[in-house]
């Protein structure tokens, strides 16, 4: 029973520990430089947007107390965090090789340290993908967000610690369910304390559950696909990856962990007192995420806009994979927040990038996002209404309207208008554009081999990819190449030119994200896909799984053909805690419910605990029946036979190849 794949920023923390992130893993083909479009694409930006202001140049760096440029290493002294790779990005000449305003900022993001946001409120930012928090309590800290591991956590307290006082932490909020938010709370906390009462942990209503089903049915697909958005094998430089829109990069190799939180959140409105100091928390579930919530601090007059807001457009569909977020509802919460804190509110924080000082500033920004959000659901379906499919959306909302498109926290730099307009349109009317067409397509193997033949054969799809390139029309490039490819994927001369097409068209990319998947797709195709080992699994994650959970993701597990004409029905009771399901196969798919069938093939019984040290590969199913781990009734080789219709995925499977 195989490693139950946990939610992207989980199991990619963990990919890089065997794969060490991969600076040097694929040396042996070079990126290309930029092309003579490509510097001349980059350049026109110059002319678009509002270089001359400096106010995010001034307000990133407002309060530094401690700078950090340096390394966090794991207890065997691999390094976990480091921002050393990023020193290229004080140059003060851009790169042609880099969109002008991906280029500001990724300068942006690359400052790190310890930050006062305001009298006995700061910030750690630049120790991980987000930030974590720090709120100065009469006798104690109350820490928001502990970051992805338990090292980067730690060290980012420890920089904390040394230049201010040391009081001990007596609360942690998670501000919502990613793993970049919760990870590291056992580098800040003790799990003793929060079962003594010691210390609180606060969280919105449903965060569990959120954690646990995101993390478990598509995690090995998310993963993959995660791999290409955050661009984790590719070098960091100025042809490889600059930031993510939203943060440099993930903590990779470290310790992911988990407390099960003290204190829900279930009320759209709850304030609570801890260490002096008044919290207010507004839920906003189905935003960023599904269990999310905004915190106001009265005393400071300070909003914490979680993941609501912050200085670039977010994802309606992040393209790792996840369920298409509500743009409306995201829209009417933030509407929620200027209404409820917009007139006594002076700073607001966020759990990325960096903060908003000014009242009329914070308002302004967050009607902003809101109005952004607004447009990005109510154009959609205008369109939608009008007809016209998810690219022809996409490629009429080329820009937002009015004062929207001139502010830089309202670029795409990890969220796209293009992306997000075809993820309302699938909220709404799912993948099928409604042309019969489309109804019912050859899958693209298929579908690439009539297109190849039909153009002539594979040289002459070349040239025509060459020819396109020649004029700058790199999209369309990609796409022939693409056909081309998965027609004849062992072309070496079409995987050449696929490679460097992707490339310009990361090169050209304003999205940090988008950049990443290109120019990941570019190196894949020159030097494959990297390889990847070792356990992927969160220990705390697999122990907080219910055993619904466990049987929900087996079930995902079987592969149908080897188990149909296998059909069975097997009760399986644990000892502790106290439960009893009973599992049925049958037509090749597996289902369970609670209780115990009399008329059961087979019973077995066991601790939860034993089952948590098979997931994690600590033990397997015939050593735990050796040592009287696993007790067994009836037919035994029922069981035997539900074990082998279960598939392991692969994590490394191709994306731009077949």
């Amino acid at each position: 029973m195989p490693c139950l794949p946990l939610h992207p920023r989980t199991r990619l923390a963990s990919l890089i520990a065997a794969a060490c992130l991969s600076q040097t893993l694929h040396a042996a083909q070079a990126p290309v430089g930029a092309s003579e479009q490509t510097r001349s694409s980059n350049a026109a930006v110059l002319t678009q947007l509002p270089f001359s202001d400096r106010a995010d140049y001034e307000a990133v760096t407002r309060g530094l107390i401690a700078p950090f440029d340096g390394q966090v290493s794991d207890a065997a002294g691999k390094p976990v965090w480091n921002l050393e790779g990023y020193k290229f990005l004080a140059a003060q000449d851009r790169p042609d090789s880099v969109n002008p305003s991906l280029w500001r900022l990724a300068q942006l993001n690359a400052h790190a340290g310890l930050f006062e946001v305001a009298p006995r409120l700061y910030q750690v930012r630049g120790l991980d993908l987000a930030n974590m928090t720090l709120i100065e309590g009469d006798d104690g800290l109350i820490i928001i967000d502990p970051l992805t591991t338990a090292e980067t956590a730690r060290a980012a307290l420890q920089l904390y610690y040394q230049n201010r006082p040391r009081k001990p932490v007596v609360a942690v909020i998670y501000s919502h369910s990613h793993t970049d938010h919760f990870g590291g709370v056992r580098g800040v906390i003790d799990e003793a304390d929060v079962k003594a009462g010691k210390v609180k942990v606060f969280a919105p209503s449903g965060f569990m559950e959120h954690v646990m089903s995101e993390n478990v049915y598509a995690g090995n697909a998310m993963s993959r696909r995660a791999q290409y958005q955050f661009g984790l094998y590719l070098p960091r430089g100025a042809q490889g990856q600059v930031d993510t829109g939203i943060g440099k990069a993930l903590a990779t190799g470290g310790s992911i962990t988990l407390i099960e939180p003290s204190d829900l959140i279930s009320e759209p409105y709850e304030t609570r007192t801890v260490a002096g100091i008044e919290l207010e928390f507004q839920l906003t579930p189905g935003t960023e995420a599904p269990a999310e919530m905004n915190l106001y601090l009265p005393q400071f007059k300070a909003l914490g806009i979680a993941e609501n807001a912050s200085q670039t457009m977010h994802n309606i569909l992040t393209p790792r994979g996840a369920q298409v977020r509500d743009a409306k509802a995201w829209s009417q919460y933030l509407d929620a927040s200027l209404t409820r804190y917009g007139d006594k509110t002076e700073v607001l924080f966020g759990q990325h990038n960096w903060p908003t000082w000014g009242a009329e500033q914070v308002r302004t920004l967050i009607a902003d996002q809101r109005d952004m959000y607004a447009f990005l659901n109510d154009r959609t379906l205008h369109l939608l209404n009008q007809g016209l499919t998810p690219m022809e959306i996409a490629q009429n909302m080329q820009t937002l309207p009015g004062e929207l498109a001139k502010k830089w926290y309202t670029r795409g730099y990890y969220g796209s208008l293009s992306h997000n307009a075809r993820a309302v349109y699938q909220r709404y009317m799912g993948f099928y554009d409604g042309n019969p067409a489309n109804l019912n397509p050859l899958p693209p193997v298929e579908s690439a081999q009539h297109y190849v033949e039909a153009m002539g054969g594979g040289e002459a799809v070349l040239a025509k990819v060459r020819a396109a390139m020649d004029k700058g029309e790199y999209r369309w490039a990609v796409q022939l190449g693409n056909q081309l490819l998965f027609a004849q994927p062992d072309n070496a001369r079409a995987r050449s030119v696929q490679a460097e097409a992707m490339e310009q068209l990361g090169y050209q990319s304003e999205n940090a994200t988008w950049r990443n998947m290109y120019l990941t797709g570019a190196m894949e195709l020159r030097n494959g896909v990297p390889s990847q080992a070792g356990s992927s699994v969160s220990v705390d994650m697999v122990r907080a799984l219910t055993a619904d959970m466990f049987f929900d993701y087996m079930a995902v597990r079987v592969d149908v053909d080897k188990a149909v004409g296998h059909d069975l029905n097997l009760n399986w009771s644990f000892t502790e805690p106290d439960q009893a399901f009973n599992l049925t196969l049958r037509n090749g798919v597996l289902t369970h419910r609670a209780g115990l069938n009399p008329k059961a093939d087979a019973s077995l019984s066991m601790n939860k605990a034993t089952l948590e040290q098979i997931s994690l590969k600590q033990l397997d199913f015939p050593t735990a029946m050796q040592k009287g781990l696993i007790k067994v009734e009836g037919n035994g080789k029922k069981i035997a036979e539900l074990l082998s219709t279960l598939d392991s995925f692969s994590p490394q499977f191709n994306i731009v190849t077949p």
